[in-house]
């Protein structure tokens, strides 16, 4: 299991457009991942999941990968946040 933490800089948040393209890289991966914000963990590759931890500006959450490319991912979706979905 890898995960870390990452603050959320983007405008809107993880919200509509942004978290969509969060989840379609999670969906690249076979690990399984999560993203967790006030001890709420979901499925990272879901977008009901993500869109109903109501992630906004400002705030730290954790990615959690679990499986043969957990490393690889983690890094990929860190740094697609903190490049603001660039």
């Amino acid at each position: 299991m890898y995960m870390k933490e990452v603050v959320v800089q983007n405008q809107v948040g993880l919200h509509a457009r942004p978290a969509t393209f969060f989840i379609q890289k999670a969906n690249e991966y076979k690990s399984n991942i999560w993203v967790e914000n006030d001890n709420r963990r979901v499925n990272a590759k879901s977008l009901l999941g993500v869109l109903s931890l109501g992630i906004t500006k400002g705030l730290n959450i954790t990615i959690v990968a679990d499986g043969a490319d957990e490393e690889e991912a983690v890094a990929e979706l860190s740094d697609l946040i903190s490049s603001n979905f660039a």
